[in-house]
């Protein structure tokens, strides 16, 4: 059974800094994708950033801003988020082990989520 926890989200000040962890226990089949996605109050969720195998993508809005990266040593996920704008509030979870579909994928494992406010 995979488990999926988030940490690290924070409130900040606009232009500020965050790094949310996302630690995972369980095991993923041997090629698998991993991501990031938010929600805002009122808003649909969206991907935020993919990662697998090194291939990374993000959405338009959060490039040159964010960083995804992945310690598969310790099965763990980061978020590296710079210059964090008000619009970047929202509830951030992590997901594991893609199911297909477009960009940014469909997930069958899901954390419940780290708050993230800028302002």
């Amino acid at each position: 059974h995979v488990q999926l926890v988030e940490s690290g989200g924070a409130s900040v000040r606009p232009g500020g800094s965050l790094r949310l962890s996302c630690a995972r226990s369980g095991r993923l089949t041997s090629y698998y994708t991993m991501a990031w996605f938010r929600q805002a109050p009122g808003k649909d969720r969206e991907g935020v950033a993919t990662i697998a195998s090194g291939d990374i993508r993000y959405a338009d809005s959060v490039k040159g801003r964010f960083t995804i990266s992945e310690d598969s040593a310790l099965n763990s996920m980061y978020l590296q988020m710079n210059s964090l704008k008000p619009e970047d509030t929202a509830m951030y979870y992590c997901a594991a082990q893609s199911m297909g579909g477009t960009w940014p994928y469909t997930y069958k494992y899901w954390g419940q989520g780290t708050q993230v406010t800028v302002s």
